[in-house]
């Protein structure tokens, strides 16, 4: 070998390494940057459950990290009647949070499936025929359901409270029901409309040949293809039901009372009662991180479609 040929293979071996050098750092840079959002993201559900497990001194210390730190307790599960020792007893406090847990299940749960529902025929209306009312025409109408989500809630306090209260709905579930049903369509509606926008239409034109009619090839062909879509905005609309606090608070009292007005009812003169607004925070987080694991390929198909048409 040449000594020409010597330095050509030197050269080739050393712009190896440069590329090989470059991928790892490019590599090691990007899944830095990734466990450090995720440490972010994840560091207030972490402090959270952790003081739920803590005493007042630990608290008010900013320890973190258990039998490190501090020897973990079940001071704020006690608190609300759920640990290993008073499981099995009766508790009023076990028995109050049940209560609110319920209530923002069927309220929650039922204000998603119907706000996905009428969101999904709205939309579905939306993109595939032409609607004239006045000056506006379907992206005007989208983009007013859209801007609702715009007010503020609290404009519609007063006006809301003074309607309840006429049709006797306050402190009732239909009553936030119908609330949150109305809070988020909005959003249901645009999400599903680009779901169905990315459906050609040329399936429902075949399906209509075949002999379907409207409302056949609705529930036949364009509906299985937009299910991911659909549970997408549920599960959106879920969390944002799930953890309103606002009209839960003007609009209820004792009976349909949801999870987060107990939560910042630990808040007093007192002051805070970090424990307990640790627990009932975990309790509450729980059920949408387990909706969450079991639905998360909806969630993923539901925010990829539409992407490629």
């Amino acid at each position: 070998m040449t000594a020409t040929q010597t330095n050509a293979v030197f050269k080739d071996h050393a712009a190896d390494t440069r590329v090989k050098t470059k991928w790892w750092a490019s590599r090691v840079a990007i899944y830095a940057a990734l466990i450090t959002w995720a440490i972010i993201c994840l560091f207030p559900i972490f402090w959270t459950i952790t003081t739920s497990f803590k005493l007042a001194p630990d608290v008010m210390k900013g320890n973190l990290i258990p039998w490190w730190d501090f020897t973990p307790r079940w001071k704020g599960w006690e608190s609300i009647g759920i640990s290993p020792r008073l499981i099995g007893e009766v508790s009023t406090v076990r028995e109050e949070f049940l209560k609110r847990f319920w209530n923002s299940t069927v309220i929650a749960v039922s204000a998603s499936l119907l706000a996905v529902i009428l969101g999904s025929l709205a939309a579905y209306g939306l993109s595939r025929f032409n609607y004239r009312f006045g000056f506006m025409r379907n992206s005007d109408i989208s983009f007013f359901f859209l801007s609702q989500m715009i007010l503020p809630p609290v404009v519609l306090a007063l006006p809301f409270l003074v309607l309840y209260k006429s049709l006797a709905l306050l402190d009732t579930r239909i009553g936030l029901i119908l609330l949150y049903t109305l809070m988020v369509l909005p959003i249901v509606i645009w999400i599903m409309r680009d779901q169905f926008q990315g459906i050609p239409v040329e399936l429902e034109e075949a399906a209509l040949v075949d002999g379907l009619g409207i409302w056949g090839s609705f529930f036949q062909i364009v509906l299985p293809i937009a299910l991911p879509g659909m549970v997408a905005a549920f599960i959106l609309s879920l969390v944002l039901c799930w953890n309103e606090y606002f009209f839960a608070a003007l609009l209820t009292a004792t009976n349909a009372t949801t999870l987060p007005v107990m939560v910042a009812s630990q808040t007093g003169s007192q002051g805070i009662n970090w424990w307990s607004m640790a627990a009932l925070s975990s309790a509450a987080i729980l059920p949408l991180v387990i909706v969450a694991i079991f639905l998360e390929k909806y969630i993923i198909k539901g925010m990829a479609a539409g992407a490629v048409k």
